[in-house]
């Protein structure tokens, strides 16, 4: 007979079970993958995701899971900061749309990744050199006429 507490498996100990536990010791407080790993997005949620979507029931490891959710939680900080920033500079506190389209459309990096049309966010503010007429132009056009 093994001795006591060094059972195989992954079942509790005889001790956790029979209520061994000193009167005076706190139970050790449950910590969530999210904390473990010092991020804000869900990695057990990112984790459920994952194998929802996989193919042939594949096995997904649970580092992949904590890669995932930070990778995620990065794109999701850079974006905001960015469109906070246009926000800042249209002198509102609000982050509308029009704000996240001027944000990933101004940075070349988020530009390329998301080539999604953004509902409400309409275009970014550029006229063509040859349309703009300065004054060297109209000279040019008044004195060929």
């Amino acid at each position: 007979m093994p001795p006591k507490g060094a059972s195989g498996g992954k079942s509790k100990s005889s001790e956790s079970q029979a209520g061994g536990a000193a009167p005076g010791a706190t139970k050790a407080q449950a910590q969530t993958r999210s904390a473990k790993a010092g991020l804000q997005f869900p990695v057990g949620r990112i984790h459920r995701y994952l194998k929802q979507r996989t193919q042939h029931n594949v096995r997904i490891g649970a580092k992949a899971a904590v890669y995932t959710s930070a990778i995620l939680e990065y794109l999701t900080a850079e974006v905001l900061e960015l469109a906070g920033n246009a926000s800042k500079d249209m002198r509102v506190k609000r982050i509308t749309p029009r704000h996240l389209q001027l944000a990933i459309r101004g940075d070349e990096e988020l530009d390329t990744l998301v080539r999604a049309t953004i509902a409400g966010g309409g275009v970014l503010p550029f006229i063509h050199k040859a349309l703009t007429f300065s004054g060297k132009a109209k000279n040019k056009v008044e004195g060929g006429a």
